[in-house]
């Protein structure tokens, strides 16, 4: 029999020869409003604008029991969300296991999944229920990195395995920065190996119809940048760097870029790891002083003109053109219902006007119309 990454080679060349629980807003039986979409693009976007990341089923800070996990998933099933971005390193194969039993069953053509490569599992005794970064409950297993060619096919042929489908539709290559620790500086190494490894094989994996798009996952603008530079990504997931709060470079340095090539950015933790929802984390560490005194003043003008802080770090976030998709995660289906109701609430025009007058967004970031 053929294996899964027989099968991925194989019809890369043969290609390449070819050439709703209800929103918390809606009134009890009348159907949710439609959650917003993207026009159609040369280049491929997620049809979604609103999605949900995998992070939190893969009990990233505190432990996520499965049955919460189930929750949060059917919750955003209900919603109305289609596209739904996991990875193995969220809880070392946990969030994709998840993610498989909820969609088991489900047409595969009903929405769409990212994943991730770059770390590929291995079974490792001496892991298993031990907390590995953020991840509090964790199989036994260890990660290696490989951002080669083969390193590709491996990653995805697990994903596909962990979670019980046929084909992924986009893949990012997560985590190739230097705010990983096990790199540090020596990112670029890293990246070296992926210029003619990982972009190399995903680039033919697109061409050939086997994924409908690559790009990669990073928390920093370096090696988004860099990426333009040397290959031909399609989507961009820039976690952290594009919010409410904190939005300037990404404004100024990767969406000219992105806009340029006709690729697009979907934005990970628009909330800032919880930050814009009121949590006591920034970019998974303390919150600095300033942006402490930040949020309170954007809440403070968000509660003036009848709205609320999440609902205008969704909305913001979600703003710019050059963004196909937000992906902010969920700890529980609650959240999912908030965040929800949110993407479908009005923002009043004079509320980022008020922003913009006290200088806390920039005077060029795209806003609601």
């Amino acid at each position: 029999m053929t294996d899964r990454r027989t099968f991925l080679t194989a019809a890369t060349g043969a290609a390449m020869l070819a050439v709703g629980a209800r929103g918390a807003m809606a009134a009890p039986n009348t159907p949710a409003a439609p959650l917003p979409v993207n026009d159609k693009s040369s280049r491929y976007r997620p049809a979604g604008r609103f999605g949900i990341g995998g992070t939190q089923v893969g009990s990233n800070h505190v432990p996520t029991p499965s049955d919460q996990a189930a929750g949060i998933m059917q919750a955003a099933w209900d919603e109305g969300v289609r596209y739904f971005d996991t990875s193995p390193w969220y809880g070392l194969g946990l969030s994709e296991r998840r993610f498989g039993t909820f969609f088991d069953g489900k047409s595969r053509d009903e929405f769409i999944i990212s994943t991730k490569i770059g770390r590929v599992l291995v079974p490792d005794a001496k892991v298993g229920g031990t907390k590995v970064g953020n991840w509090m409950l964790t199989p036994p297993m260890r990660h290696e990195y490989d951002y080669s060619a083969d390193g590709v096919k491996r990653s995805v042929e697990q994903s596909l395995q962990r979670m019980g489908m046929d084909r992924l539709d986009i893949v990012f290559v997560h985590d190739l920065s230097p705010d990983n620790k096990d790199m540090g500086e020596k990112w670029t190494e890293h990246f070296e190996k992926a210029k003619t490894g990982a972009f190399v094989e995903l680039t033919k994996m697109r061409d050939a119809g086997v994924i409908k798009a690559w790009g990669l996952g990073v928390n920093t603008l370096p090696p988004a940048l860099k990426a333009f530079e040397v290959a031909d990504p399609d989507i961009i997931l820039s976690a952290t760097q594009y919010s409410l709060v904190k939005h300037a470079d990404a404004l100024n340095q990767l969406m000219p870029v992105a806009a340029k090539r006709n690729a697009s950015i979907v934005v990970g933790a628009p909330l800032n790891d919880g930050f814009l929802a009121g949590g006591e984390r920034f970019n998974y560490a303390a919150i600095p002083p300033e942006m402490r005194a930040k949020r309170a003043r954007v809440a403070a003008l968000a509660q003036e003109h009848g709205s609320n802080l999440r609902t205008a770090a969704l909305h913001f976030a979600m703003a710019n053109p050059t963004v196909s998709a937000i992906i902010p995660g969920a700890r529980s289906a609650t959240q999912v219902a908030q965040n929800a109701a949110s993407i479908r609430a009005k923002v009043p025009a004079e509320f980022w006007a008020a922003l913009k007058r006290e200088k806390l967004i920039e005077d060029k970031a795209p806003v609601p119309s």
